[in-house]
């Protein structure tokens, strides 16, 4: 115990002193660290006898605890005292004319639903919305998705807790729960579109993300009218007059039949070209609602038929303006959001033309 003050009188004053965070370190580590000088003097207690050791360990447990609490005191002092200069430092005017910070932008995700919206409404669509947090009729059962599918597993899901009845909520993973409440409201004709997000537990995904699906019920409509809506809206969107899409057999729960929407691409020299190309890119998926989803909504699939469609918001938007990486979506980068954003007064329209780039386009 050679090489400490039990007064620890010295050190005290030392911390009292210490003009900075960085000195008040300089002495814990010197002191308390772990070849500090009380640290040291601890160690030695073994080689004292019983007597002696109970009283220096003593002194030394009660010169670390005043030690320890200097430290604390002398840290809450310097970081008042920086925050004091930095509030000092920062001081705004509020009398000063405010100076003009730059154009905000509009977020790609953003932009391209209102595209989307102003397509479909030219349609006729109407736009339906619903809750994040769902129950299991809604985003299952009334879907014809039975319990043993594997979208129901935890692995695919994000449950809440357990309620007392033993039945638990969902974070919608799909919005296809709004079609169900807006069957269950409203009687035919039905003629929407449903834009909105979804999440999904996958690890080699974005846990959240966006879709848009469509729904249509009425005596009369048949696939020839899918066809049709989903062709012009692919052509509309990425202004190609021309552009090849064929529809491919596929399988689905909750139609029948049901089918993959491919958009003609271009994929010479490792570069993706949206349009004829001799190549295909699949983009949505559709088909004629399941009768069995009519009759869980209580519409007589007898009298009524329709079709739906659902696509990803966040694909779709990619492919039209170049964007490579689904992550920076969600990064709240500035510099990104000024390169691939739209001026508030790009607003989507018809009558324009579809628009062909961000920002920096």
């Amino acid at each position: 115990m050679e090489g400490f003050d039990l007064s620890s009188d010295d050190i005290l004053q030392q911390i009292a002193a210490a003009p900075s965070p960085e000195a008040i370190e300089e002495i814990r580590v010197k002191v308390l660290g772990r070849r500090g000088s009380l640290t040291s003097a601890m160690r030695e207690l073994g080689a004292l006898d019983p007597e002696e050791r109970r009283r220096a360990g003593a002194v030394l447990n009660a010169a670390k605890d005043r030690i320890t609490a200097a430290l604390a005191e002398a840290s809450a002092r310097v970081g008042r005292a920086a925050l004091e200069e930095r509030l000092a430092a920062e001081r705004t005017d509020v009398t000063v004319p405010v100076s003009f910070g730059g154009t905000g932008y509009i977020h790609p995700i953003s932009q391209t639903v209102d595209e989307i919206v102003a397509i479909f409404g030219e349609m006729g669509f109407a736009v339906a919305e619903g809750p994040h947090i769902e129950e299991d009729f809604y985003n299952f059962t009334a879907l014809n998705i039975p319990p043993e599918h594997p979208a129901r597993q935890e692995h695919d899901t994000f449950y809440l807790p357990e309620r007392p009845d033993g039945t638990r909520l969902v974070l919608r993973t799909h919005t296809s729960p709004v079609q169900i409440r807006t069957m269950l409201a409203q009687n035919p004709p039905i003629r929407i579109i449903v834009p909105g997000r979804t999440f999904r537990c996958d690890a080699t995904h974005s846990p959240m993300f966006h879709q848009v699906e469509g729904l249509v019920i009425d005596r009369t409509t048949h696939m020839g009218h899918l066809k049709g809506c989903l062709i012009e809206f692919c052509r509309a969107f990425f202004g190609l007059d021309d552009l090849p899409v064929r529809f491919r057999p596929s399988y689905f729960p909750f139609t029948e039949p049901s089918a993959e929407v491919d958009i003609g691409c271009s994929r010479k020299g490792g570069e993706l070209k949206i349009g004829a190309g001799g190549d295909w890119l699949e983009i949505l998926g559709s088909g004629i609602v399941h009768p069995q989803v009519l009759k869980n909504c209580g519409i007589d699939p007898s009298e009524f038929q329709g079709f739906a469609f659902g696509m990803g918001i966040e694909r779709v938007a990619m492919l039209k303006y170049g964007i490579p990486d689904l992550r920076t979506f969600y990064d709240s980068d500035l510099r990104w959001l000024r390169h691939y954003g739209f001026l508030p007064l790009d607003i989507p329209s018809l009558v324009r033309g579809p628009l062909s780039g961000g920002a920096a386009a």
